[in-house]
């Protein structure tokens, strides 16, 4: 099953299924995938594991879209001949070749790297890109503070303690901090972003920030910067959230230069992707002190070997790229896939419009 639905407990004090989508998703770059002129034309959108209470949800905001749902690639490759929109798990080259209808794929992730790589579907202007943008927010900023809070509050210490029954203030290092008056920067304030960024102003952190494009600044953000002032913003930094997607222009974005221009004893918190960081300069930053401690939920390689010399490091925090998971992920997912499909249906704009050449 892909996610809950809307319905569901607490469901009647939120707003419309519609509208918190859209407070969700993003019209930037937005197109419509079948223009629809006159009478709705009917549709095929082959789906993954939806179950029949969803598909019944979608035939009823969408009446001229036939869900198909689909187990396998090949099973879903025996439908590609009729379709004008699939799932972006089902989306190969030869699925492609396969469906001369196409016009919509929408991903199941924010990060659309994969796709990126399938060339059919970039070189092909006709076939609209979407994504998952900002359904996974809350749940991996809420991750990425866990994460920093377990090595600055000395929680792993704590926790061996007491499994030992041992009852002790003395054994945590380096000594616990607050974070309240730190600065925490944000490298990419996007749907992911922002969220962090919300929660570092929570805990009283002044927060700067660097993006790619100029919407408006939020209250709780002092500064936004673009991204050729990452390395003039870095020393300000006690704490370095990256939540870029992976692009050529983010791939080992954070290599030796970068780190070498960090804060002495600051703390990196990569949600973004494993890519995004040069693992070696990352270790060596790591032992010559010039962090404080990494919170990694991706790495590079992934999944990261089991003798990876990461693994044994004490000032390190490791999640499988699981920071994601929730379910009020499974929920935001399910609100932006229901109103896509309705929008897919009524010939409107679609909601996180992937630009293809730019990678997000």
């Amino acid at each position: 099953m892909i996610a809950m639905t809307a319905a569901g407990a607490g469901a009647q004090d939120r707003p419309s299924p519609t509208d918190e989508a859209e407070a969700i998703g993003s019209l930037r770059n937005a197109k419509v995938a079948f223009p629809m002129r006159g009478e709705r034309a009917a549709l095929t959108y082959i789906a993954g594991d939806l179950t029949d209470a969803e598909v019944a949800e979608l035939g009823a905001i969408a009446p001229n879209v036939r869900i198909v749902v689909a187990s396998s690639r090949g099973e879903a490759m025996t439908h590609a001949g009729d379709a004008q929109g699939v799932d972006g798990r089902f989306v190969t080259a030869e699925f492609i070749a396969a469906a001369p209808n196409l016009v919509w794929v929408q991903s199941p992730s924010a990060g659309v790297e994969r796709f990126l790589a399938v060339a059919p579907l970039v070189e092909n202007d006709r076939i609209v890109l979407t994504n998952m943008r900002a359904a996974h927010g809350p749940a991996i900023a809420d991750h990425a503070f866990a994460m920093l809070l377990t090595l600055t509050r000395g929680m792993r210490e704590i926790e061996a303690n007491r499994a030992k029954g041992v009852w002790s203030q003395e054994d945590a290092r380096p000594r616990p901090i607050a974070l309240a008056g730190r600065t925490m920067l944000v490298v990419g304030l996007g749907g992911i972003g922002t969220e962090v960024a919300k929660r570092a102003s929570g805990f009283g952190m002044r927060v700067i920030a660097t993006r790619r494009t100029d919407s408006p600044r939020p209250d709780y953000v002092e500064r936004v910067g673009g991204p050729g002032d990452l390395l003039a913003m870095l020393p300000e930094a006690d704490v370095v959230a990256i939540c870029v997607p992976l692009t050529p222009e983010t791939d080992k974005m954070f290599g030796a230069a970068a780190f070498a221009v960090m804060k002495q004893s600051s703390y990196l918190i990569n949600v973004g992707r494993g890519r995004v960081v040069d693992t070696a300069a990352l270790m060596e930053a790591l032992k010559s002190g010039r962090l404080a401690g990494a919170c990694l939920d991706v790495t590079d390689p992934e999944p990261l070997p089991p003798d990876h010399p990461l693994w044994k490091m004490a000032n390190v925090v490791i999640s499988p790229h699981a920071s994601a998971d929730s379910e009020e992920t499974d929920r935001r997912r399910w609100l932006l896939m229901r109103e896509n499909i309705r929008r897919f249906g009524a010939g409107e704009p679609l909601l996180n419009t992937v630009d293809k050449t730019a990678g997000y």
